[in-house]
């Protein structure tokens, strides 16, 4: 009887890379301050991916696995930049500034959303800026469908909450910011089919 012989591990890395490089580097750039970040942390998560190719899941599952590589490549990211910027973070607040900041205009949603806590603005993020749907978003945090539905509703709502005690302030400019990378931060994509589902 024929011995079978070991998949291509090269084909289907390169598939992967090829279906899933592009959106992983949106994510990442939209998630730190230099666009040469980003590849770094693409770069890390597709390292990752090589290293694991057993466990990447067929088919369509294969995005949002990777989505949930390069969230944990992103969060050592952000933990090894803290670090390395601590002696600059102290000396800056040592800094007595004699002029205010310049005005940084950001429209509704990006100013209510600057206001929710960590994980509402991934979550919403997840789904506004990368289109995913719950059970996507589920294995991209490594929870239940479920759970994702309850923190999504959530999420919303505290959203909308801040959008409306913005309004009532009057203090949200009518302006969209767009960044040095060329993305609109207060600019929401429509959700892929899927993602409002019940």
């Amino acid at each position: 009887m024929p011995v079978p012989e070991p998949p291509d591990h090269e084909a289907r890395f390169t598939a992967l890379f090829e279906s899933t490089h592009r959106p992983l580097l949106a994510y990442a750039v939209r998630r730190v301050a230099d666009p040469g970040d980003a590849a770094d942390v693409v770069a890390e998560a597709f390292l990752v991916a090589w290293r694991r190719i057993e466990d990447v899941p067929a088919g369509t599952d294969a995005r949002p696995w990777m989505f949930g590589v390069a969230r944990r490549v992103l969060a050592n990211h952000h933990r090894g930049s803290r670090r390395r910027l601590a002696l600059a973070d102290r000396l800056r607040a040592e800094v007595v500034e004699t002029a205010p900041p310049p005005d940084r205009d950001a429209g509704d949603i990006e100013q209510a959303l600057a206001r929710l806590g960590d994980e509402d603005q991934e979550l919403l993020r997840l789904v506004a800026w990368e289109q995913l749907a719950r059970d996507e978003i589920a294995l991209v945090l490594g929870v239940s469908r479920a759970t994702v539905r309850v923190r999504l509703h959530r999420a919303r709502r505290r959203l909308a909450d801040q959008l409306a005690a913005l309004a009532a302030a009057d203090d949200v400019p009518r302006v969209q910011r767009v960044v040095p990378t060329g993305h609109v931060i207060s600019g929401w994509a429509p959700a892929r089919p899927g993602t409002e589902e019940a």
